[in-house]
């Protein structure tokens, strides 16, 4: 599995309203946009553009359904985000051991200078 950032993904996730209709179609399983849209402060109109950026990136997959299409969150490509996550929060981490080292390093010559 690649940890590449994959920037369109993360644009997409980064929207909150997107986030939330991922939650929501987790917790209850495939959506419309109506569905939705009953559920979120936003338009129909609304839901279905969040919709088509997340089927564009993914995230999820539409299916006909009547006169709508229902969306089904891709689990396969969310746990590529969340190993995305986890790649980045590991680098930063790494990075930010090493700043706090150097800062150590920085302090102590600085305290020794003193005496």
């Amino acid at each position: 599995m690649s940890t590449a950032v994959d920037d369109d993904l993360w644009s997409a996730i980064g929207d909150p309203t997107r986030r939330t209709m991922i939650d929501l179609l987790l917790a209850g399983g495939p959506g419309t946009a109506t569905s939705l849209s009953d559920r979120l402060p936003v338009t129909r109109q609304a839901v279905a553009k969040h919709l088509a950026v997340l089927d564009r990136v993914g995230l999820v997959h539409g299916a006909p359904a009547g006169r709508e299409r229902r969306y089904r969150v891709d689990e396969a490509q969310l746990a590529r985000a969340v190993a995305q996550l986890s790649a980045v929060g590991a680098s930063w981490d790494a990075r930010l051991r090493r700043i706090k080292r150097i800062a150590e390093a920085i302090h102590r010559n600085r305290e020794s200078e003193g005496d």
